[in-house]
């Protein structure tokens, strides 16, 4: 019999792909808007839901078509999406209430503060970290440190809930369901059968509790979130039930679940404790696999659900850096450069960058620095400072944000590291994925395939309809384009990235 797996891709990279062909050289598509974004306010990122919904089934309804399918045909389907962007709408009446309110959104961004510094969240702290002393637990350690973040769905919801006209009242009247694009999709695939999520993408929301499996009754207490609204957690590879006949022609069986990063971090074959990928596109994200426990961070990585198969959980501990692509996107739109596909070469053309330091902080400094109050800035510019000791900064500064983050990951989680996994459209640039070996005198294998979340999706599906039958297997399936090994350069590059951590220190709390 044949079988045939179809992935649902992250919605933003669905729109992206003739960008991402036009840029693959270099590698820089990922600061590029995909579905059209909507700005009401400022500050405010919005999708229309229907319309994400239709794009979704016209992207299935050509990959059919391209791949010379049938629905009938396939054995299953795998969704992998962006994380955190929600939307909620009536149980009754399928009513939504508005729209998807994305990761990026800030109308929180004052309440997150407000929370973040009550006596009430300052208390909690300090339960947790008397709890910590007597108990030892991680679980109480990571409540020690626990603070709001605009980028997850909590302080966004709640948001939802106090300004938007009877979603508060039907909401504790049992009404109102929530979802993130996964579930939101799912619902309307299934024919509104199906209101559930996986644990991967419950993970990342900021009301879920890694360490009990399931949503925090303690978060919702906290800040008065219903926990009726929130959907099922399910198994990552598992049983989401089929899509409506007369979407696409028959029924789709959905057999996997999976957010873009864990779905990556699947794709990339990092199924061993110690196994590490880094995804570098708008942002920088590194993921570790911890095996069966969930890290308890001080410095701010955060513990997260890599994937749930047949009800056993593999864990990973997550740090980012918010601005990478963003940064030769904005290299780009001001002349600096004329086209992306220059930067690896232009900044190779000079021993150094001249003394400039860049610091990339459009949306902040995250772990290890964790301030949200930081500001973008450009040190050490002389007059003899050309264009290519600029973009040789930019690139620096990527890799540096990666040494200190990559330094966090050894230092707290105690596990020995294996070779870095590295793929998205960033990864593509040789001079970046060199320097970034020599400061970390790590190997960094860069993926033939730049999209892992998809492939990741594709393997979670597949796994859970017999396509495929081990995770060995799909290990075998993993191509490797190019392997950089460390040169002993940290010599000649040491004087610079200490200068850079100074740069580092005069951007914080530069908005007040």
């Amino acid at each position: 019999m044949h079988k045939s797996v179809l992935f649902l891709d992250n919605p933003e990279v669905i729109t992206k792909k003739q960008e991402e062909r036009k840029k693959k050289k270099d590698g820089f598509g990922g600061g590029g808007e995909g579905l059209e974004i909507e700005h009401p306010k400022p500050g405010w990122f919005e999708i229309d839901p229907f319309k994400l919904f239709d794009d979704s089934c016209a992207v299935v309804k050509s990959s059919l078509a391209a791949a010379g399918l049938q629905a009938s045909q396939v054995t299953s389907m795998g969704i992998a999406t962006q994380r955190n962007t929600f939307v909620t709408w009536d149980r009754e009446t399928g009513e939504v209430y508005h729209k998807m309110i994305t990761w990026q959104d800030l109308r929180a961004s004052e309440a997150v503060a407000s929370w973040n510094s009550s006596y009430t969240l300052k208390a909690l702290n300090k339960s947790a970290k008397l709890l910590h002393f007597f108990t030892r637990r991680n679980r109480h350690k990571a409540a020690s440190v626990l603070k709001f973040m605009s980028k997850q769905v909590t302080m966004r919801l709640l948001w939802v809930l106090t300004n938007i006209p009877n979603v508060k009242r039907r909401a504790f009247e049992g009404n109102v369901m929530f979802g993130c694009i996964e579930t939101w999709l799912l619902w309307k695939l299934s024919g509104k059968k199906l209101h559930a999520t996986d644990y991967s993408c419950a993970s990342t929301t900021g009301i879920f509790d890694p360490y009990s499996m399931e949503w925090s009754p303690i978060v919702c207490g906290l800040v008065d979130i219903p926990m009726s609204m929130l959907p099922e957690i399910r198994d990552t590879s598992g049983d989401f039930g089929t899509t409506e006949p007369d979407l696409f022609g028959a029924p789709i069986p959905i057999k996997s679940l999976v957010a873009d990063q864990q779905g990556s971090m699947f794709g990339q074959c990092c199924f061993y404790v110690g196994d590490v990928k880094c995804t570098m596109g708008t942002g920088t994200f590194i993921d570790m696999n911890t095996g069966k426990i969930p890290h308890a961070s001080i410095a701010g990585l955060y513990p997260l659900v890599g994937w749930s198969i047949g009800g056993k959980v593999t864990y990973l501990a997550e740090g980012h850096s918010a601005d990478t692509g963003n940064v030769m996107g904005w290299a780009n739109s001001i002349g600096l450069l004329d086209d992306v596909t220059q930067s690896s070469s232009l900044a190779a053309s000079v021993p150094d960058s001249g003394g400039v330091c860049f610091v990339p902080a459009y949306s902040g400094l995250q772990a290890p620095v964790n301030d949200d109050k930081a500001c973008t800035s450009i040190f050490g510019l002389k007059l003899g400072t050309t264009k290519a000791h600029l973009v040789r900064a930019m690139l620096e500064s990527m890799a540096f944000r990666f040494k200190i983050l990559y330094e966090t990951f050894i230092t707290e989680t105690k596990i020995p590291l294996s070779c870095i996994c590295a793929d998205g459209g960033v990864s593509t640039n040789d001079f970046l994925m060199q320097l970034m070996a020599d400061v970390t005198n790590q190997s960094i294998e860069r993926s033939a395939d730049s999209d892992m979340t998809s492939r990741g999706a594709a393997f979670l599906a597949g796994l859970a309809s017999d396509v495929w039958k081990s995770q060995e297997e799909l290990k075998a399936m993993r191509k490797i384009d190019k392997v950089f090994e460390p040169a002993d350069t940290w010599s000649k590059v040491r004087s610079s990235f200490y200068l850079w951590e100074r740069a580092v220190s005069r951007s914080l709390n530069w908005y007040r």
